[in-house]
């Protein structure tokens, strides 16, 4: 440690450390531009110079290491004069229009202008102006003259989001930031470049203009999207959600936010919100009261049961509801009498385990890592706030291997990439088990090769100290999940690795947690969705896009005598609903989430609900009520909490990534094609499916057939040609792209959207010809 002299005080900092961390630790706030905690020094700003004893000028607090008995003074009148020098300059070229600036009464220059910058400025020369830039529908570059070039957001893309989309050109006063070759800003995270930016340079697009930073009111929340589990700040005026920003959580979200999360809200304005109950009347849309809604669904339950048994009835809820939901949902089902209850809609392997699937550590040690081996995961788009946090971890020296069907571009260093197609994952998997076996000298589970790629994944994972075994979406889904989980935990235990699952929904662990899903033989939604039940009741669940077997599920539904569909928005229920009750999205009700680590998250709504829009959680307790049915007698969410999750203390002791599947390794691949299916980032769930501005980037672009090399030659296809896709009766006409690093048996089809909502299951057999 070294002691050094600020402003009369004295602070020990880590040896290494500048004159800002130590003002940081002290309390002594420092003026500047260009320094963040998070991205690595520039000094290029030089707000922040101080005043250093026997120093002949004022130095840069942000880049100036400290020295033993070092002696700062930043209120000194050297510091204040130079400071205020470097504002005058800053203010030359500055359009001094705070009045129209969007950025207005956020703005950090606005603030250290008041206290450092002159009441009048001597510079009379025209003021430069920099061309507005048409690069995003999220972020705005219509301002550019407004840049101080503090090189934040140039920074950030190539540190935190991995890739470089903005950058400096020309020189002097001709400086400008701009995208490369009039390229376009596509990263899932660039939203946080609004935030980086001091000024009014790079502003939000879906807000400007919209409302005024200090008619806003700020109310804390927490993303219903991916597993992070991101906090949020809603900030909300005349009881509409106006715009979303990151709360600052260090372990979780540590002070980003993925665009998913910020921009979703725009749907909880949408005109698809469903408002008021609707019932099916002679093939017609009604909207009617709540109680005639209500005793239509509990006379309709009744009947259901009454005739064909509580085995009939079958409950759905997405992993996108919060804990109280689903925790009141799975009881209405079992105080029917049925056990058909699951959240688990894109699954194709439903064995059981001991213990809610987790991440298997905390969030913030995916940073810190040495090893890990990530097993089908599209990484970036599934979990962007994760993948920056490995991003971190590799740029520390850390080996990242990867198995997967695809090569994704995950922008970070990848030690070894192991290509193969879904259905010989297991047999990958067996052979790194054998590789770490023959250098352990113990049997493994399944008989393996021990390649090339195998060995050095081994070799990787024997090595080292924090490692890890993690779990993507794909191979949650996949049809051998249990098995998967299996050989990775027998690799984990072995190497001294954690396994764990990335964990695909906000809630997907608090739902294992809440018994959504069956738990004394009843049926797990592959079953509901493939024989047609005689009630369905539908939890925040949109099956043509959510199920694993869209084709099969929407035939289940059409079949049922009664559906129920508990929904935000007008959803394509409309075609097999007999009711739809208007639900509050997350921003209206109060609830909990329980992310990837297993670290319970709750909160409250931030605005009204929208006309008669009421919580899921408390529909489905008048409901029980109603029912006659006990343990419905809740008066606030905290309460269906408290007795969904239980005693808080206890649990991590209810996590646990065991899997209970036997490992059988096919004897050989098949040669048929196989699907490989993503769900895109925009579409993974119904907020984010009705968020215009993120509807209009790059990854919300319809779903396209990426085909292998060979397959790509021997249909003699053009970039875009169409090629029909079918799997067993189920076709999609879709445009064709090469993708080089496919396997060659293997086929790209993305789910979760509307142009492959006609298409059978995610994994398995597929064909392509010219369409």
């Amino acid at each position: 440690m070294v002691e050094i002299e600020l402003d009369g005080q004295k602070v020990e900092v880590p040896e290494g450390s500048m004159v800002m961390h130590a003002a940081d630790k002290a309390g002594t706030y420092i003026p500047h531009f260009c320094y963040h905690k998070k991205l690595s020094i520039a000094a290029n700003c030089r707000m922040c110079l101080v005043d250093v004893e026997k120093a002949p000028k004022p130095m840069p607090a942000c880049a100036t290491p400290v020295t033993q008995g070092m002696i700062v003074r930043t209120k000194s009148d050297k510091a204040i004069k130079a400071q205020q020098g470097v504002m005058e300059f800053l203010l030359i070229n500055h359009p001094l229009d705070c009045p129209i600036c969007d950025q207005g009464g956020e703005c950090q220059l606005q603030d250290l202008a008041v206290g450092y910058g002159g009441s009048s400025s001597r510079y009379t020369e025209e003021k430069r102006v920099v061309l507005a830039k048409e690069v995003s529908p999220l972020v705005s570059m219509a301002e550019m003259t407004r840049c101080i070039h503090c090189t934040r957001c140039v920074r950030f893309g190539q540190e935190i989001a991995g890739q470089m989309e903005l950058g400096m050109i020309h020189r002097g006063e001709h400086s400008e930031i701009t995208t490369f070759l009039n390229d376009t800003i596509d990263s899932e995270l660039s939203g946080n470049m609004i935030d980086l930016c001091p000024v009014g340079a790079l502003t939000s697009k879906p807000f400007r203009y919209s409302a005024r930073t200090w008619e806003l009111s700020r109310r804390k929340s927490v993303s219903p999207h991916d597993s992070t589990g991101a906090n949020l700040v809603v900030q909300v005026k005349g009881n509409k959600v106006m715009r979303v920003l990151p709360f600052e959580n260090e372990p979780v979200n540590e002070c980003w936010l993925a665009d998913r999360d910020r921009f979703s809200y725009e749907a909880l304005n949408s005109d698809e919100r469903l408002t008021t109950p609707m019932l099916k009347q002679g093939g017609q849309w009604k909207a009617v009261d709540w109680q005639t809604a209500l005793e239509y669904v509990v006379n309709g339950l009744k009947l259901v049961k009454a005739e064909h048994g509580p085995q009939a009835i079958g409950a759905l809820g997405s992993a996108y509801s919060t804990v109280e939901e689903l925790h009141l949902l799975a009881q209405l089902a079992r105080g029917l009498g049925s056990d058909n209850i699951d959240h688990r809609l894109r699954h194709a392997d439903f064995t059981a385990g001991e213990g809610a699937r987790w991440l298997g550590m905390p969030i913030a040690e995916l940073s810190t890592l040495q090893r890990a081996l990530v097993v089908g995961s599209f990484l970036r788009k599934d979990h962007p706030l994760f993948a920056s946090r490995l991003r971190q971890a590799a740029k520390h020296g850390a080996q990242i291997h990867s198995l997967h069907a695809v090569e994704d571009d995950w922008l970070m260093p990848l030690a070894s990439r192991i290509t193969a197609a879904p259905g010989a994952w297991l047999q990958a998997l067996a052979d790194i088990a054998t590789a770490v076996g023959a250098e352990k000298g113990v049997a493994a589970p399944a008989q393996g090769n021990a390649t090339e790629a195998a060995q050095a994944v081994a070799r990787a994972l024997l090595s080292g100290e924090r490692k890890a075994v993690l779990l993507g979406n794909a191979a949650a889904q996949h049809p051998q999940a249990g098995a998967l989980l299996a050989l990775a935990g027998w690799i984990a235990q072995q190497t001294g690795a954690t396994v764990g699952y990335l964990g695909e929904a906000a809630n997907s662990v608090g739902a294992q947690l809440v018994g959504a899903q069956p738990e004394q033989g009843g049926l797990n939604a592959g079953q509901m969705l493939s024989q047609s039940l005689k009630a369905y009741l539908l939890l925040n669940v949109e099956p043509e896009l959510d199920a694993a077997h869209p084709t099969a599920a929407l035939a289940a539904l059409q079949g049922a005598e009664m559906v129920v569909a508990f929904s935000a928005f007008r959803t394509r229920a409309v075609e097999y609903a007999d009711v739809l009750l208007p639900i509050a999205p997350f921003s209206e009700t109060s609830g909990t989430f329980v992310n990837a680590e297993g670290r319970p998250q709750s909160f409250y709504g931030v605005v009204k609900p929208l006309g008669e829009t009421r919580p899921a959680w408390k529909v489905l307790r008048v409901l029980g009520s109603m029912l006659g049915l006990e343990g419905f007698g809740y008066e606030t969410s905290e309460e269906v909490k408290a007795a969904a999750l239980g005693d808080p203390a206890a649990l991590s002791s209810r996590l646990g990534n065991r899997s209970a599947a036997a490992v059988a390794v096919p004897a050989a691949a098949p040669a048929a094609l196989e699907r490989i299916a993503d769900v895109p980032i925009y579409s993974t769930d119904p907020i984010v499916r009705r968020a215009h501005s993120l509807q209009l980037t790059r990854d919300a672009q319809p779903p396209v057939a990426g085909l292998p090399a060979a397959l790509w030659q021997q249909l003699g296809l053009k970039d875009g040609e169409p090629v029909r896709v079918a799997q067993g009766k189920a076709v999609a006409v879709l445009p064709a792209r090469l993708e080089p690093g496919l396997p060659a048996n293997c086929v790209r089809v993305s789910a979760g959207h509307p142009a492959t909502a006609g298409l059978g299951a995610m994994f398995g057999a597929i064909d392509v010809t010219k369409a």
